[in-house]
């Protein structure tokens, strides 16, 4: 049964997702374009037991689905809004001043 999720378990879900770089690197890769693991671990240079690692994760969050075609299973974002989300967060992130960090960064594992 699909329930919908509140905003703060979207927010929580999302942050999971992008807490890892590799995970980032493969929403950034299906924001351009659906792909097969096996093209996306190529493209990414990691194998394909550590993407579907991070696909599985990226499906429990419910940022990507899979799309069956004919043998073989194509993966993209859940929401093609999730891509402008994407762009959007990547643009705020440039425009951070890169000499600042947290204070609490060491004590909290932040920025």
């Amino acid at each position: 049964m699909l329930t919908v999720a509140s905003d703060i378990d979207v927010l929580a879900r999302f942050g999971r997702a992008l807490a890892d770089p590799i995970r980032c690197r493969i929403l950034l890769a299906l924001r351009e374009a659906p792909a097969y693991p096996s093209d996306l671990a190529d493209a990414l240079g990691i194998s394909r037991t550590r993407l579907s690692n991070h696909l599985a994760c990226l499906r429990d969050c419910g940022l990507v689905v899979t799309v069956p075609d004919g043998r073989r299973t194509r993966y993209e974002l859940a929401d093609e809004r999730l891509g402008h989300a994407l762009d959007n967060l990547r643009t705020a992130v440039v425009a951070v001043e890169t000499d600042r960090t947290c204070t609490e960064a060491d004590e909290k594992g932040c920025c």
